[in-house]
């Protein structure tokens, strides 16, 4: 068996993954959606929305198994975490990297495997979109894009709710000092606030601009 490789930027991945603020956090019906939809069509029992942790695999959402999470070293989501485009694993049996994995000797014999890579707004690797199924079987270009999709709207749900949270806390961080600066006949400190999140904080990448654009659509 293969381990799961290491990013080379292993530290500047987590430190993004734990900014996000989503590990061990509640189940949500937008990402549950997602899994189950997966499932559905594909026909497979399993699909994760995985989040790749220092040293273990948590899952955000999860249809198919009981566990939240799993060892990241023996994860087949450990693997495709480093890939550029989706990992396929047509037979785990006959693949050398997970012939002899614990999660294909035992349960859940997982045997078909594949996933895609999440993406955070700032470009670091924060987990996997995936299916699986307990027998090998094909997967077709077709079938590829069809997750490659799903995948996407994970990764768009995941970084809209990290840009709805960083609005809070900006909203937050204004009202306090809009206060402070009544309280104390100032604004300087309130303007010096409203720069920094304007040139630091709120940093506007074609990903977070793209969320925006599709949240005022929305509403």
């Amino acid at each position: 068996m293969k381990k799961a490789p290491i990013p080379k930027n292993e530290l500047e991945r987590i430190a993004s993954l734990y900014a996000m603020d989503i590990l061990d956090t509640p189940s949500e019906e937008r990402f549950d959606r997602l899994t189950k939809t997966a499932t559905q069509i594909f026909h497979v029992p399993i699909s994760t929305l995985t989040l790749i942790d220092a040293n273990r695999e948590w899952f955000k959402s999860c249809q198919g198994l009981n566990q939240t999470e799993g060892d990241r070293a023996i994860s087949f989501c450990g693997h495709a975490l480093v890939e550029d485009e989706i990992l396929v694993i047509k037979d785990a049996k006959e693949d050398p990297r997970f012939s002899d994995n614990p999660m294909v000797t035992g349960e859940p014999y997982i045997r078909f495997y594949a996933g895609v890579p999440i993406m955070s707004a700032d470009g670091q690797r924060l987990g996997v979109f995936c299916i699986k199924d307990v027998k090998p079987r094909e997967f077709s270009k077709e079938d590829e894009e069809v997750l490659e999709g799903l995948a996407a709207w994970a990764e768009l749900e995941i970084n809209l709710r990290n840009l709805s949270l960083s609005v809070v806390e900006q909203k937050n961080i204004i009202e306090k000092y809009i206060k402070g600066s009544e309280k104390n006949k100032s604004e300087t400190d309130f303007t010096n606030v409203i720069k920094k999140i304007k040139n630091g904080d709120e940093r506007e990448t074609d990903l977070t601009k793209l969320l925006k654009d599709m949240n005022k659509e929305k509403n």
